[in-house]
């Protein structure tokens, strides 16, 4: 029988595990809803930011699993309180997924709110050391669950047929390691999955900070799943 942990008592093992089930789960049910994706991006006047956010939650709103009546706080499109049954044991999490639209998708960007893993990088020839926004347990009155957080970039271009007004062309989805992975994934500014933001410090805009696919790719190939429009796709270890 799978036993109840606390998460200031899983391993980095087991905070992996519980990460890698929860973008598996996350790109089953995108992969599913692919193709009204792809109807709902070409048809939509909206902003392409607002019909990511539209199709994310509405893709995730059919997600299986086992949910709590516990409302959970965040700039994120989605979220939801839930326990995380692995085979040998099951935890309280804070699943919190976020959506980005670009033309272009070799990373996305963050704001400090939407990480519970510290960000260290190399910006404009100095070191940069912030603390995350997000707490890498996520507390409610007496009880503790691990934060997760899943990034979906939507990348697009303009449809040249009338009466159309985007086409999706692929979607990534990015499991972002929680911050006690921190040793692992960003020890230090040069050994890192972050690059610069693309805001500017001198006209004092809020400090964004990028997700790299790539370095993230690298160090943990399933941590970054693609689902190209057209094709017959299939989870990537």
């Amino acid at each position: 029988m799978s036993n109840l942990l606390e998460p200031d008592q899983l391993t980095r093992q087991q905070i992996e595990e519980v990460e890698r089930v929860s973008i598996r789960i996350v790109f089953q049910s995108l992969r599913d809803f692919l193709p009204e994706a792809v109807r709902i991006f070409k048809h939509s006047p909206d902003e392409v930011r607002d019909i990511a956010e539209d199709v994310t939650r509405e893709a995730l709103e059919r997600l299986p699993g086992f949910p709590l009546p516990e409302r959970i706080f965040g700039a994120m499109d989605f979220k939801r309180a839930g326990y995380v049954f692995c085979p040998d044991f099951s935890v309280r999490q804070a699943l919190l997924v976020d959506s980005k639209a670009e033309k272009n998708d070799t990373s996305a960007t963050l704001q400090i709110s939407q990480t519970s893993l510290r960000v260290r990088q190399k910006r404009g020839g100095e070191l940069v050391d912030k603390k995350p926004g997000l707490d890498p347990i996520y507390c409610l009155g007496n009880d503790r669950f691990l934060t997760t957080t899943i990034f979906v970039h939507y990348r697009y271009r303009k449809s040249e047929v009338p009466g159309e007004h985007n086409l999706l062309e692929r979607v990534t989805i990015a499991a972002l390691p929680n911050g006690l992975l921190e040793e692992t994934y960003v020890p230090n500014a040069c050994d890192t999955i972050w690059i610069a933001g693309r805001n500017a410090p001198s006209r004092g805009e809020p400090f964004r900070v990028r997700l790299s696919f790539s370095k993230l790719g690298q160090k943990t190939p399933w941590r970054v799943q693609r689902l190209n429009v057209g094709e017959d796709n299939a989870w990537v270890d």
